[in-house]
């Protein structure tokens, strides 16, 4: 992983760090977003193949009704955020 995927990469799991810690978010929504976090730092999966898995996990929680606005929001934007790391990891291989 080159130097500025990393810290995109560590921003992320901040983020998820975020929803998973937060009381407001439901219980299955913070489940579901600590199975994304193992799924990203633990997988030995190549970079791309872990973010495209774990963007399909998050369009999971993003259509779960019960997910508040400001974590929609925050999710939407890990999507993002991962799916540039993804481009950027097959550009540079």
């Amino acid at each position: 992983m080159t130097p500025g995927i990393e810290e995109d990469f560590a921003e992320c799991i901040e983020t998820l760090d975020r929803i998973i810690n937060d009381n407001s978010v439901p219980r299955n929504i913070r489940r579901l977003a600590d199975q994304v976090k193992t799924n990203l730092l633990e997988s030995d999966d190549p970079i791309p193949q872990r973010a495209a898995f774990v963007i399909s996990m998050l369009d999971e929680i993003t259509n779960d009704p019960n997910i508040p606005l400001h974590a929609r929001t925050l999710v939407w934007s890990l999507a993002s955020q991962l799916e540039a790391i993804s481009v950027r990891e097959e550009v540079s291989s």
